[in-house]
């Protein structure tokens, strides 16, 4: 440690506290399985235990700096260290056709409501796709029953909870809002850390331009000082620390290690945090770890990264508990599913139980029965027996929740089987687990024969024709009139609709080629227009589309979504969703 004893306690300080703000953040650059369906400091120092920094989760450094001290009030402190930003997001609302007030409007108790059912729902593509054009947009916050603080943990839980990774990332640091949002700058870092990627997780502090007040995230400061040569800046952030009471035994043991003022390896090993046990790690050259079912899986990602578990190889058949932790490591991605299908072809069957494989596993474990039905799947060569020993083992998993330790494996099963060739009662289990991800189709081919697959659809592209398209509508309705067998769908209302919004004329002649029922519109979204609370008709129509698709919604729904989206007057995002459901694709 420097020594420092020749500054008197306060001058410390205040060196201490000014070099802070200085640089302190700026320093680096049971159900049928079968069925289908440092130089040690000073004694007169004080490391306060683990157990105490539970007490002061609430409390900054400079909170405790300001209370220490009895100078500026919590309250003036965070006024001088931190901007009120009222506009906050990534995207600019014109982009989307959205409104920089579009929040102004909205009762929060509506909004948490809302959000409270949207959290509930595993939101599809499309869905996730416009929350975060609604959340991720520049827009005023709003201010009705609902404070800033439970604004900006609404936008923390979804980002924690969908883990767009690279999203949160540009919305914290374009933004510069970490001290805000400190547990989604914690999920970040961690997420980069568990991945055993130092080098980025300590990448996002060197761009962070204001002071950190979060604790654990200003010790994950320091340790990325350390790791960059840093030593004196980080040096003088413990001294505060310490100075202050809040430092942690555990951690500075660690730092202490890494600053060469402990010659001695730690092997003290601490699951607390995913930091702590990196430092367990780095600290110890002689490091082991045997995890458990309940560590936790960012340690397990780590443990995996990090090239530390056991190798399947080396893993005892008779070891249950070891082997039932693979599989949920598999589920978790911490090992992949080639290797727990390996460790399943080392047990030995013999051929009676190979033949008889449903009756044989009557009286075997869990472990034992999956390992035969896999065998039984590479050996089987009719397809009905293979696609029920398939769907066997996926049910063995789903009933154990961990049915994604056969999803990569069970597609490529799948893929072997000619989709003609698979028996009726097994269509349903076949399509929905060969194309669990399915790509989305690009490719549009125009259909002159159909309104809404017409080259119509090219005047909503989301650059701006520069041509009108009021004579091409007008006579492609001419030519449906006279064609008295043509049937005027929803997807052509739709259509038709949208260039009425858009402000093209239709001629009255055509008024009688369909109807329309404005009342379609759910009451409370259309009450939402029509008070000019845009976010909250907006979060309304995620929770509509939900888990669906919007290729899956039906037309009557996607007529009500279109029709609001007109009201709303938000005509790029509508055309995207235009483009998603009325192009015939190939």
């Amino acid at each position: 440690m420097k020594n420092l004893k020749l500054l008197s306690k306060n001058y410390f300080l205040v060196i201490l506290f000014s070099l802070f703000f200085g640089f302190a953040t700026n320093s680096q650059e049971p159900v049928d399985i079968w069925e289908v369906g440092k130089k040690k400091l000073e004694e007169n120092i004080n490391l306060i235990e683990d157990e105490a920094e539970k007490n002061i989760p609430q409390n900054t450094i400079y909170e405790m700096q300001s209370q220490k001290e009895g100078g500026l009030s919590i309250e003036e402190t965070q006024t001088l260290i931190s901007k009120e930003t009222k506009l906050v997001g990534i995207y600019d609302p014109a982009e989307n056709g959205l409104d920089i007030n579009m929040w102004s409007n909205s009762n929060g108790d509506q909004i948490l409501n809302i959000f409270k059912r949207i959290d509930k729902l595993e939101l599809s593509r499309d869905a996730v796709e416009i929350l975060d054009i609604l959340l991720l947009t520049n827009a005023h916050y709003p201010e009705m029953n609902i404070s800033k603080e439970q604004f900006l943990e609404i936008k923390s839980k979804w980002l924690i909870k969908h883990s767009n990774f690279d999203l949160i990332e540009q919305y914290l640091l374009n933004n510069q809002i970490v001290n805000e949002h400190p547990k989604l700058t914690k999920h970040l870092v961690d997420h980069y850390l568990s991945q055993s990627n130092v080098k980025k997780a300590c990448e996002i502090f060197s761009e962070i331009k204001e002071p950190i007040q979060d604790l654990y995230l200003s010790k994950f400061d320091i340790y990325c000082l350390i790791n960059n040569n840093k030593r004196d800046e980080a040096q003088l952030l413990i001294d505060l620390q310490l100075e202050l009471g809040i430092a942690d035994k555990f951690f500075i043991k660690k730092i202490d290690y890494l600053m060469g003022y402990n010659t001695e390896p730690e092997i003290e090993v601490s699951e607390k945090t995913i930091l702590d046990f990196h430092l367990s790690h780095r600290t110890n050259p002689e490091f082991k770890f045997e995890p458990k079912d309940t560590t936790s899986k960012q340690i397990w990602k780590y443990l995996s990264t990090s090239n530390l578990l056991d190798n399947i190889i080396d893993i005892e058949l008779t070891d249950i508990d070891k082997i039932n932790s693979i599989e949920k490591a598999t589920h978790e991605g911490n090992y992949t599913e080639k290797e727990l299908f390996e460790l399943y072809k080392r047990f030995q069957f013999n051929i009676t139980q190979l033949l008889n494989i449903k009756e044989s596993s009557k009286v075997l474990s869990t472990i034992e029965t999956r390992a035969l039905i896999y065998q039984g799947i590479l050996i089987t060569t009719e397809i009905e027996n293979k696609l029920q020993l398939m769907n066997a083992l996926k049910n063995s998993f789903k009933n154990d929740g961990i049915e994604n330790a056969f999803n990569i494996e069970l597609q490529t099963f799948l893929r072997n089987i000619e989709e003609d060739k698979v028996p009726s009662n097994f269509t349903t289990f076949y399509q929905n687990n060969l194309d669990n991800e399915k790509m989305e189709q690009v490719n549009i081919k125009i259909n002159n024969k159909i309104l809404h697959q017409s080259k119509l659809i090219n005047y909503l592209k989301l650059e701006k024709s520069k041509k009108d398209p009021t004579k091409d509508i007008n006579d492609f309705l001419k030519k449906i009139k006279k064609n008295k067998k043509y049937f005027f769908s929803k997807k052509d209302i739709i259509l038709v609709e949208a260039f009425k919004s858009d402000g093209i004329k239709i001629l009255n002649k055509y008024n009688d080629l369909y109807q329309i029922n404005d009342s379609e519109i759910p009451s409370d979204i259309q009450i939402f227009v029509n008070s000019g609370d845009m976010a909250a008709a907006l979060l309304r129509i995620v929770e509509v589309i939900g888990q669906d698709n919007l290729n899956n919604i039906d037309e009557d729904t996607l007529y009500f979504i279109i029709s609001t989206l007109n009201q709303l007057n938000v005509d790029p995002l509508r055309n995207r969703i235009l483009f998603k459901i009325l192009p015939l694709k190939v």
